[in-house]
This record gives C-alpha cells, sequence and structure tokens, in this order.
C-alpha cells in the first residue's frame, strides 16, 4: 500500500516533536490545536490545512518547508523500495552494483540503495540541479 501524503506529514512531525524531547500536550497548547486532533495528525489520521501545518511548525520552531522536503525525501523512499526501480545516478559513482548505459549516465539498483541510506541520499537530484527546456524558435512556431 503507498503511503500517504497525510502519514507522512504526521510521522515528519512526530519525529521533530519526539527529537526535541516535547509531549503532545505543549506542542498543542503553543500551536494552539486540540491534543486529540494534533494526535489524530500525528498518526496520519487526519487532513491538516496548510494553516494548521504552519501552526504546528511554528510551535515547534521549525521551517514549513523542512517537514516537507522530510515528508518529500520520505515519499521518494518508500517508492523506490516499493517498485524497485533504478535510480539514475551522475557518472561519478562508479561503484559496485552500478552499471552504465549507453548515454553514459549510471544507474544504480534500488536494492543497494535500501542497503546503503548515504548512498540514497546522495542519488536523488539535488535542489541545485535544474532541468532546462529551450523555447522552440520563433521560426519554428511560426511554421506550425
Amino acid at each position: 500500500m503507498a503511503l500517504l501524503l497525510r502519514e507522512a506529514l504526521g510521522d515528519s512531525l512526530r519525529r521533530t516533536r519526539v527529537s526535541q524531547s516535547r509531549t503532545l500536550r505543549e506542542v498543542s497548547s503553543s500551536a494552539r490545536v486540540s491534543l486529540g486532533y494534533l494526535s489524530e495528525v500525528e498518526r496520519g489520521r487526519k487532513e491538516a490545512s496548510s494553516e494548521l501545518l504552519a501552526a504546528i511548525c511554528d510551535a515547534l520552531a521549525v521551517p514549513l518547508s523542512d517537514v516537507m522536503f522530510d515528508v518529500s525525501e520520505s515519499l521518494a523512499e518508500r517508492t523506490l523500495r516499493r517498485t524497485g526501480a533504478d535510480v539514475v545516478m551522475p557518472g561519478a559513482y562508479a561503484d559496485q552494483g552500478s552499471t552504465h548505459s549507453e548515454s553514459g549516465v549510471e544507474t544504480v539498483d534500488a536494492a543497494l540503495l535500501a542497503q546503503d541510506p548515504l548512498l540514497a541520499q546522495e542519488s536523488l537530484i539535488t535542489q541545485e540541479t535544474r532541468v532546462v527546456i529551450p523555447a522552440p524558435a520563433a521560426r519554428a512556431l511560426a511554421a506550425a
């Protein structure tokens, strides 16, 4: 079964709260949300609105972007494990378990990624990566 967004969000929020050694009561009071509702959000039972997520993140003193990044990584990791898909790697990783295609792009088996979390983290496209799709030339547009 696929991991739902609300479950990944709840897991991330709970990990953050527990890492700060804070109780549900403390965070719910600071975020001005009921303890029961916060518990439901952390367990992935309730969908949290963007306003509620912002309030919880403020109460935890963590940027919402950090929580969303953590959620994104969790969802990607779970998808890789579930599908067994290969991950495209930059050519610099010429280690065991990798193969090269004719284009010089290296792929790594998902099973290897599951064994080595550092390799899995390095395999994800970084925030600095940009994909540029050039606009068609004016002549090509005029001809169409």
